[in-house]
């Protein structure tokens, strides 16, 4: 039977949410598509169908990503893909990646898609790169921080949920346009990130939150009492602080709390916990993907952000899934604004567009992507130049999963 897709309506979410749960080999509860109803926007999700059968789909959520040096732009949060069991590798996925881009393009909406892959394989044929990574981080109670590391004296607070929220969204504010990798987050995502029935929690407790005049952590706890003494895991979902000494004095407070062993953590990469131990070695680490970018257009895509030095290359493009960024444009960046036109000119560096998507956010080298094949040199130090100003000032970091 042949397939079809079509964009979705409000009344196709129960099936949407029983499809998106099945594919991940979950159970759908009772309330589950009304329970995701304020996350889902039927205009921008996708169905493929098999007669009357939706076996595969996927969804945008219209947030905005901080990019580097130029504060938070509109991105198409890529969300709820999932193609039904029995029914893969069938090319279901790969339309609704292209109904996906194509529509990003046709209607002249967000220059970048962004989304988490539950299989790393997958997203790189459809033009997406690794933009972003997490660590998990695994620290032992009461480590001690390096001589000299400054916690203050402001107060550090367990207050309720209702207590907490209106701080933790003014902080947050504070921060995101200076924070690569953050997402917006209106009501519903809030209410989402810190999502808080029963099965919610893993086996852990209920959400504990954390207050600082200049910062805040949300943490659950799972215990563990042995006979040598309580060993209990401490999870932080999230700290955010504005200065260095508020985020230092969450760390010291969460370090030191009552009948815990260990503090666990996925984290920014270059998160500086480890630079503020006496003894860095205690903080085990390891790092995984997370953020995979997609440029659904190179031109306003590569001219939204800011370049960390000058730079005025040719760079030809590839991208055999949107065509209409194949091809090679001259990037001119000075004092880190960019312009980005259409040439002829021979190119100084060739790459395709999962590469440009890597690097975006500043937290890929492409000079790595280089030694790594992805990326070819034409014009001797062109990759080193191109590199160094894509860099941004930090690791780029997402803290929630979307």
């Amino acid at each position: 039977m042949a397939l079809t897709l079509r964009t979705l309506t409000l009344d196709d979410l129960p099936v949407f949410q029983r499809l998106v749960d099945a594919s991940f080999l979950g159970d759908t509860p009772d309330d589950g598509a009304e329970r995701y109803r304020d996350l889902f926007e039927p205009d921008r999700s996708h169905g493929v169908f098999e007669g009357d059968e939706l076996i595969g789909g996927g969804g945008v959520q219209t947030r905005e990503i901080t990019v580097p040096g130029n504060g938070p732009h509109p991105v198409a949060a890529v969300t709820s893909v999932g193609v039904k069991p029995g029914h893969r590798r069938r090319g279901v996925l790969t339309r609704v990646m292209r109904a996906q881009l194509h529509g990003l393009h046709d209607e002249g909406r967000e220059a970048v898609a962004a989304l988490w892959a539950s299989e790393a394989a997958i997203y790189g044929r459809f033009g997406y790169g690794l933009a972003a990574e997490f660590t998990r981080l695994s620290v032992p109670k009461n480590a001690a921080f390096r001589r000299g590391v400054a916690i203050g004296d402001a107060p550090v607070r367990e207050v309720s949920r209702d207590d907490a929220m209106p701080h933790m969204r003014a902080v947050y504010e504070a921060l995101r346009p200076d924070r690569t990798g953050w997402l917006s987050r209106a009501d519903q995502f809030w209410g989402h990130q810190f999502a808080d029935e029963e099965r919610d929690r893993g086996g852990l407790s209920a959400y504990r939150y954390v207050k600082h005049p200049e910062g805040y952590a949300v943490y659950r706890v799972k215990q563990d009492w042995q006979e040598r003494g309580p060993r209990g895991e401490l999870h932080v979902r999230e700290i955010a602080a504005r200065t260095p000494e508020a985020y230092a004095a969450l760390y010291r407070y969460l370090l030191d709390v009552d009948l815990i062993g260990e503090l666990k953590f996925f984290t920014a990469a270059d998160d500086p916990i480890t630079l503020l131990l006496d003894d860095p070695r205690l903080a085990l680490r390891s790092r995984s993907d997370a953020l995979w970018v997609r440029l659904a257009d190179v031109d306003r895509a590569l001219a939204q952000r800011r370049y960390g030095s000058d730079v005025d290359l040719v760079l030809e493009v590839s991208d055999d899934f949107c065509p209409w960024n194949a091809g090679r444009v001259r990037l001119t960046a000075r004092g880190g604004e960019a312009s980005v036109r259409r040439v002829d000119e021979a190119p100084d560096v060739e790459l395709d567009v999962a590469s440009l998507g890597a690097a975006y956010l500043g937290g890929t080298r492409l000079a790595t992507l280089a030694r790594a094949q992805r990326v070819r040199e034409v014009t001797p130090g062109a990759v080193a130049a191109l590199s160094h100003a894509f860099l941004g000032e930090h690791e780029p970091h997402c803290p929630e999963v979307f």
